[in-house]
């Protein structure tokens, strides 16, 4: 993998781009996203709220006897769903995810998903927390409500420095297993570069409503034809030279990506959950809205 240095990024500048992300996706989650996101994912449960005159029509088995037989007229039961969700956003933040080569990296990418993601559910009235990983846990924010609250994540995802460079998909959703109680909905974004996690991923989708947000770059699936290169992993700092205009070497990494976004698909359909795609290079609004719309 090509590796990409980026410069720390002073406060003023972190405040500037939290304004701008601000402003771009929360126009995005009030006037494309909010209508979407409230009918793609079910509340808890349905909560009683009323009684009221039976009308022809009605479910009988919705009537309530005690309150018919008291006022000797038919009276149903009248139930809500329960709409208040929890949002949990797993965001990969290790070393190869600084990585990108066209418009942004997948870092940046993730940063302005979780942001709609974020919008969209305080539009809904629910909770969002957050949890960064690399190949552990790296920092947890509780799940809370509130403008002020989604604009404190945006910060931390654009000033978080990660203390480990790996990823491990399976340690982090051993930790948010054990770590949450009640049911939520799980956004984890990353680029999957890591190991076998399927058993994980099945206990969490069984609990919760999990999505995988697949973030990669166009040169993780093709190679430029530049010549001999030195290629380098940014998560393990091992080193290779390769000849990029060689046609195997080129259709050889073009097969190792399509392995590996074949063996994420089939770990998420396999649990249950959904995947999502998007490349760092593409319009993520289309992907979103495909994806709330059809679910």
């Amino acid at each position: 993998m090509l590796k990409v240095n980026v410069q720390p990024v002073d406060t003023a500048e972190i405040l500037k781009k939290v304004r701008q992300i601000e402003i771009k996706t929360k126009g995005l989650s009030n006037h494309i996203f909010a209508g979407e996101y409230h009918s793609a994912f079910k509340g808890r449960g349905m909560s009683f709220s009323e009684v009221r005159d039976y009308q022809v029509g009605d479910d009988v088995r919705a009537i309530d006897w005690n309150v018919t037989a008291r006022l000797n007229h038919p009276f149903i039961k009248v139930f809500e769903e329960e709409r208040e969700l929890t949002v949990m956003l797993l965001v990969d933040v290790s070393e190869s995810s600084l990585f990108g080569t066209v418009r942004q990296n997948k870092r940046s990418m993730m940063t302005e998903l979780c942001a709609v993601l974020a919008f969209s559910a305080i539009k809904n009235n629910d909770k969002v927390g957050v949890i960064f990983f690399s190949d552990g846990m790296e920092k947890y924010i509780p799940p809370k409500k509130g403008k002020s609250h989604i604009l404190f994540i945006i910060r931390e995802l654009l000033s978080f420095t990660p203390t480990r460079k790996g990823t491990n998909i399976r340690e982090t959703l051993r930790f948010f297993n054990n770590a949450a109680k009640k049911k939520s909905i799980v956004f984890m974004l990353s680029d999957f570069l890591t190991g076998d996690y399927q058993d994980a991923l099945n206990i969490a989708a069984k609990r919760h409503d999990v999505v995988g947000v697949h973030v990669y770059d166009q040169r993780d699936k093709e190679l430029p034809p530049v010549g001999l290169i030195q290629m380098q992993d940014s998560e393990t700092g091992a080193r290779q030279w390769v000849d990029a205009a060689d046609k195997q070497v080129q259709q050889y990494y073009t097969q190792q990506f399509q392995q590996h976004v074949q063996y994420c698909r089939n770990s998420f359909k396999k649990s249950g959950a959904d995947l999502i795609s998007i490349r760092t290079d593409e319009d993520y609004v289309k992907a979103l809205r495909g994806f709330f719309t059809n679910r």
